[in-house]
């Protein structure tokens, strides 16, 4: 590893992983942490718990802020594992001078989005630090969601298994990149950020029971793709005209020189289903608002196992590694 910490160590792809499974998977290693899930499963079973760190920048952009942002990020990680969330702890750390006026928005848009999860928050902690000492507002959060349905898991993708996106990709990042940088679109890109328990509670209530299920944060839908891979050691096969990615992105990524697939979402989620149920689910998906798009990417085989590969409209065929690099940084 590097003698410093360096910006792409928090970019969710290679270098991230690296930094936590050579110095804190070594260090405080045991059989829940290293399952490395969204959510640990608690309680025999009976229970998810999860944490999480907000840092956006800007606080305020299109489709959201930090609070909402906290809020999806945490309640997400537990619908992941099939949990309902349930009870939120709430760590605000403030720079001196930040104005009030925006706390308080903040703050109503978590209790806003908490109502979209039935959750609430039950205890918290506020810090005052010196100006310059932190940029304006950081968030830390913790979860506890009651398992609805056991056994989900990015170590149970079976072959066979279709590959389902919720909705179309890369928004949040391009989103952030964008109010960050001031770029003025010919249309406006909002992000994705939303709260998943509704989709996957819809999904759970007709009996569909997901192999695996991700939100696709930092590293975008290439971080997901790959840990499965890695987890499942299976091959998951991808058609890159099949992945739904808007014109707005799209202009974006030629911009920044990457892929739709590393960049982050907020409101996106990966599935691994019974090919039998693909169809359904993405009926399901498609009912809700801004979920349209919603599609049957891949499968899972075993061509190249621990490897995700794109096939192209040509018939040819590429891997697609876990993103690397400076990605943007502070974009949940």
């Amino acid at each position: 590893m590097d003698k410093t910490v360096t910006l792409a160590q928090g970019n969710g792809g290679e270098e991230n992983r690296t930094l936590i499974s050579e110095l804190f998977f070594r260090h405080l290693k045991n059989d829940t942490l290293q399952k490395a899930e969204d959510a640990a499963i608690i309680d025999d079973g009976r229970l998810a718990f999860t944490t999480d760190s907000f840092t956006v920048s800007p606080i305020f952009f299109a489709g959201g802020d930090i609070g909402k942002l906290a809020v999806c990020g945490t309640c997400n990680d537990l619908a992941m594992m099939g949990a309902q969330p349930k009870y939120m702890t709430l760590s605000v750390i403030l720079e001196e001078g930040f104005e009030t006026r925006s706390l308080e928005r903040i703050v109503r848009s978590i209790k806003k989005e908490l109502a979209q999860n039935g959750a609430q928050v039950v205890a918290g902690d506020t810090k005052v630090v010196p100006k310059g000492s932190v940029d304006r507002i950081f968030i830390n959060t913790s979860g506890i969601g009651e398992v609805r349905v056991p056994g989900i898991s990015a170590s149970g993708i079976e072959e066979g298994d279709a590959i389902i996106v919720s909705r179309d990709i890369g928004r949040h990042g391009a989103a952030i990149f964008a109010g960050r940088e001031g770029i003025e679109l010919e249309s406006e890109i909002t992000s994705d950020c939303a709260s998943l328990w509704p989709m996957v509670e819809a999904l759970l209530e007709v009996g569909i029971v997901p192999h695996a299920m991700r939100d696709a944060t930092r590293g975008g839908m290439a971080a997901v793709l790959n840990e499965w891979a890695e987890a499942s050691s299976i091959c998951i096969e991808v058609d890159e005209g099949a992945i739904p990615v808007s014109e707005t992105v799209n202009g974006i990524c030629e911009m920044l020189g990457f892929e739709a697939t590393m960049l982050a979402n907020e409101g996106t989620f990966l599935l691994a289903v019974d090919p039998d149920d693909a169809q359904k689910v993405q009926r399901i998906l498609r009912d809700f608002p801004g979920n349209e798009a919603a599609a049957i990417v891949g499968e899972a085989t075993m061509s190249y196992p621990k490897k995700v590969v794109l096939r192209s409209e040509w018939g040819t065929k590429r891997f697609l590694d876990l993103p690397t690099g400076e990605l943007l940084p502070r974009i949940c």
